[in-house]
């Protein structure tokens, strides 16, 4: 029997790979979350985690580990929510970028619905950039969007790399500015794709600005130019194109949920722990 509680705080190091944004995110000392991983691992009786003075990564054992973490937390949560679910009441304004709303969120959300009757979930969905500005503002409690790596208040879902993307059979002339199919500023995403290209001195044009996902897929489908997706959320139908075509790399973008400062604590909690506590969350 493994401890839930140890077990959210190996995913919420395996999430950032850091046991300090760990226990930031967690409300705990960075003791106490060395203290939960050994206890872990010797319940285990492998090692899940090496650990320097510069990161952290996962054992095979602790990629295996975490799959089955966030099944044990999600069915954790599942039965508490059947026996004191019907205690939790009132108004939760969630706010997920338009692109994390096309995979397996509905689902999350829909049994997150059935669980909690009586909590009545508004949901909003717009660029992530719209999304922080609302949740800064008090228009909503809690958030799932793309976010900058590094941020303690995040409680980080998955870290993903992005990856450039274009129609199949569109060349890259180096000669020639890149052309780039962007969300309209402020976008962290655009900021990111212009920043790598600047820093390797290379040119590029924007082709289209698009509002929302949809705008970028139809842009990049018509071969209008480049798009930039996390890998996992990369449509099949377009081409990720490989280092060899010359493109700056684009570093990692982390799919997180924020909570509002005036979000109704227990509401807010028991979204959260639904959706990291899905393996596919955002498969």
């Amino acid at each position: 029997m493994y401890d839930p509680e140890q077990l959210r705080t190996f995913v919420a190091v395996a999430g950032s790979l850091s046991f300090t944004r760990a226990a930031a995110q967690l409300g705990l000392r960075q003791p106490t979350v060395s203290q939960h991983i050994r206890k872990l691992e010797t319940a285990v009786g492998r090692p899940l985690l090496v650990r320097d003075t510069r990161s952290v990564t996962l054992t095979a054992d602790g990629d295996a580990l975490l799959g089955y973490a966030r099944t044990i937390l999600a069915a954790h949560q599942e039965a508490v929510g059947y026996f004191s679910g019907s205690g939790l009441r009132g108004r939760l304004r969630f706010g997920v970028s338009d692109d994390l709303a096309l995979t397996a969120l509905p689902r999350i959300l829909r049994e997150f619905r059935r669980i909690y009757p009586r909590i009545d979930l508004e949901l909003t969905v717009g660029q992530s950039s719209g999304i922080h500005r609302r949740l800064e503002s008090g228009h909503l409690d809690v958030a799932f969007v793309k976010h900058q790596p590094g941020d303690p208040r995040a409680s980080v879902v998955r870290r993903d790399h992005l990856v450039w993307a274009a129609a199949e059979g569109t060349r890259i002339d180096p000669d020639l500015p890149v052309p780039l199919v962007v969300y309209q500023a402020p976008s962290l995403s655009r900021s990111l794709t212009v920043q790598a290209l600047e820093q390797q001195g290379r040119s590029y044009r924007l082709t289209c600005v698009v509002r929302g996902v949809n705008g970028v897929l139809a842009a990049v489908r018509a071969g209008l130019g480049l798009g930039v997706f996390a890998r996992s959320l990369a449509p099949g139908d377009l081409v990720v194109l490989p280092a060899s075509a010359g493109l700056p790399d684009l570093g990692e973008i982390d799919f997180a949920l924020l909570t509002g400062p005036r979000a109704p604590s227990e509401a807010a909690e028991a979204l959260t722990t639904a959706i990291l506590g899905s393996t596919r969350a955002i498969s």
